[in-house]
């Protein structure tokens, strides 16, 4: 299982020691303090209910009827007291009554006094002392609080100011936009313990793990190497297509020799500023040497070590300043003060070759994609933290994954975890995995795409074609699996195949024999149906790349000879897409080597018919079988074909 990092928690009794889950005393005084500050100032600054604001001209009114009874006088408010004068209510006249007798008898009610508190705005008013002391109005003057005074002028103004310019520094700080910060190296620094990985977390790359094996040894026991007078190599490049574990390997590196590891991508290094790349190179390795020994990762090399010369443009200049300053950090003047650079990149072909010389990246180690042992290494690497059935066949599943790197073969197990949750399951089956491999190979599952009767009927005869052609070849891999149900973008069905065992080489036969099974759904919808549909796209595509590397890559044309017309762009990125392939020959090789894909595509296609017409009566009764059932197993299949 997963390691788990060892806990933290404290007992809550144990003397001596600090319970961090409750705030000390002095966080408990400060937050006292503030609360109560804040609530001073509040009281101070907020208005109060009870107080009516009124205009200078009312108060004014109430001063001259004499009902004001107090005030207070400061410089920018006027609070006190009013004293409702009460007046005399309308007479009660009763309708029954003459009227001499009502007016005798009317009553004067008078309306119960009514005080409140005023508060106003003063105006120039140089008589207001004098008509106060003729009115009889208790008065006095007020100045405000010095510490008002203090907090509302300077402290609060100045606190506001502070926060809006801390605020905006760390806006700016964290765009890496801050004046001071732009040369300033962004390689983050991880010790032993963060980085979490060693060599067992890493299976698939054995030759790899080898190799780095030799660092880690040097990192630990620098006095054995130094004594019979050998050096560390500067830099180690892995080399791989993506997701095939290189950074995981650098971790494992740092994990294993226990010293810092410093982890930066080369898109980090340049911007538009000039010079701004050089200097965050020198700084990077400053703080390396100041950690030395330790280990200094750069990802994705090739955004930084480009070859000089191809750009054009300040870009360009900045590039190439950034360049030749890693190319001095890493063999200069200066020997090697204990800093190993691991560098990764799935694109070696487009790097300085100043960079790839010895002195600087002097060992290169190929992380390719897993083989069959490797690949079942890593199903076992990922399994530990999920709880999976113990009869689950591992190499079953590394078997049908033939070319998947370890990232994919990851994603397959987490994706049968997700579907044994989906269903409610406690653990993960072998048909949860299968169905993630099927997921992974043909695209999730289109439930909402339905086919019509004559569309599935279609469907189905056109697999089987795959699968007839396929069973009927010398050389082609098993069938392994057939099924109409679509899948992914616009897959309406799919023929898997899967090898019985591992292989690095295809002989001619091989190749026509998987150039014939790919057309052989096209062939046998032309013979049934008498004519052929738009489903045979993707079919078309893949066998006429196969059959353009054969003659131009593999030489297997009597016409074009051996010679070598064409070179993948990018072979790490694109290991056996026909599509990555470059012309290099002229333009009536070229045409001969049309004709001859043309010969080959055809002459496949003639024999995949006369296979499906041989084997009329198999093509009815499976494709009625499949139809019926939607998917056939490999066993299913084969009992079909043997029926006489």
């Amino acid at each position: 299982m997963t390691a788990q990092p060892p806990g933290n928690s404290k007992a809550s009794g144990t003397p001596g020691k600090s319970d961090k889950s409750f705030p000390s005393r002095y966080f408990v005084m400060v937050y006292l303090c503030t609360g109560l500050l804040m609530m001073w100032m509040l009281r101070q600054a907020g208005p109060d209910s009870s107080i009516k604001n009124i205009p200078y001209s009312e108060f004014k009114e109430h001063l001259n009827k004499g009902e004001v009874l107090e005030c207070s006088i400061a410089s920018d408010r006027i609070t006190g007291t009013v004293k409702l004068k009460p007046a005399p209510a309308a007479p009660v006249v009763k309708i029954s009554e003459p009227a001499e007798t009502a007016a005798a008898t009317a009553a004067v009610k008078e309306i119960p006094e009514e005080r409140f508190s005023f508060a106003t705005t003063p105006v120039e008013d140089p008589k207001l002392v004098e008509q106060l002391q003729a009115a009889g109005v208790k008065f006095k003057g007020e100045r405000p609080s010095i510490i008002s005074e203090f907090l509302w002028g300077w402290i609060i103004p100045l606190g506001l100011m502070a926060g809006l310019w801390l605020l905006m520094s760390r806006r700016l700080a964290s765009a890496g936009q801050t004046v001071f910060g732009f040369g300033k190296s962004k390689a983050r620094l991880a010790g032993e313990k963060d980085t979490g990985v060693k060599f067992s977390d890493v299976a698939g790359c054995e030759e790899a793990k080898y190799e780095l094996k030799e660092v880690v040894d040097f990192l630990t026991n620098p006095d054995r190497y130094r004594a019979l007078g050998a050096k560390i190599p500067k830099g180690v490049l892995l080399i791989g297509p993506p997701g095939t574990g290189k950074t995981m390997l650098a971790r494992a590196v740092a994990g294993e020799a226990s010293v810092p590891f410093f982890s930066q991508s080369g898109s980090e290094f340049v911007e538009m500023f000039v010079g701004v790349g050089a200097s965050r190179v020198r700084d990077m390795f400053q703080q390396a040497k100041a950690k030395a020994p330790c280990i200094l990762f750069i990802d994705e090399m090739d955004a930084l070590g480009r070859q000089r010369g191809v750009h054009v443009g300040n870009v360009s200049d900045e590039r190439e300043q950034t360049l030749n300053q890693l190319l001095v950090e890493m063999d200069g003047f200066e020997e090697n003060t204990g800093v190993i650079i691991l560098a990764a990149t799935n694109r070696p072909e487009v790097l300085d070759r100043a960079l790839l010389r010895p002195g600087r990246f002097d060992r290169m180690v190929v992380v390719d994609a897993p083989d069959l042992k490797g690949r079942e290494a890593i199903l076992a690497v990922h399994a530990r933290g999920k709880k999976i059935v113990s009869d689950v066949n591992l190499r079953k599943i590394a078997q049908s994954t033939p070319g998947l790197s370890g990232a994919d073969l990851a994603n397959i197990l987490n994706e049968a975890a997700l579907l044994a949750a989906r269903r409610n399951a406690l653990l993960i089956t072998q048909t949860d995995i299968e169905e993630a491999v099927e997921k992974n190979v043909a695209g999730p599952e289109r439930k909402s795409r339905v086919l019509g009767e004559a569309e599935k009927h279609r469907v189905a005869y056109h697999e089987v074609g795959h699968a007839l052609v396929a069973a009927f070849s010398a050389h082609a891999d098993p069938v392994h699996k057939i099924s109409i149900v679509p899948h992914g973008h616009a897959a309406l069905g799919y023929t898997m195949q899967l090898p019985d065992e591992e292989q690095f080489l295809m002989s001619y036969s091989e190749l026509i024999d998987k150039i014939r099974g790919m057309l052989g759904g096209r062939a046998a919808e032309e013979i049934v149906y008498q004519e052929v549909s738009t489903g045979a796209e993707n079919d078309l595509e893949r066998a006429t790349a196969l059959a353009r590397q054969m003659v131009c890559v593999y030489g297997m044309s009597e016409s074009i000879g051996l010679v070598h017309c064409a070179h993948h762009q990018s072979p790490y990125l694109q290991p056996g897409g026909g599509e990555s392939l470059q012309r290099d020959c002229s333009e009536e090789t070229a045409r001969e080597i049309d004709k001859e894909v043309k010969n080959i595509l055809t002459h496949a296609y003639e024999t995949a018919k006369a296979i499906l017409a041989d084997h009329r009566a198999q093509l009815e009764r499976v494709a009625q079988e499949l139809y019926r059932r939607e998917v056939l197993d490999a066993q299913t299949f084969r009992q079909l074909i043997a029926v006489a």
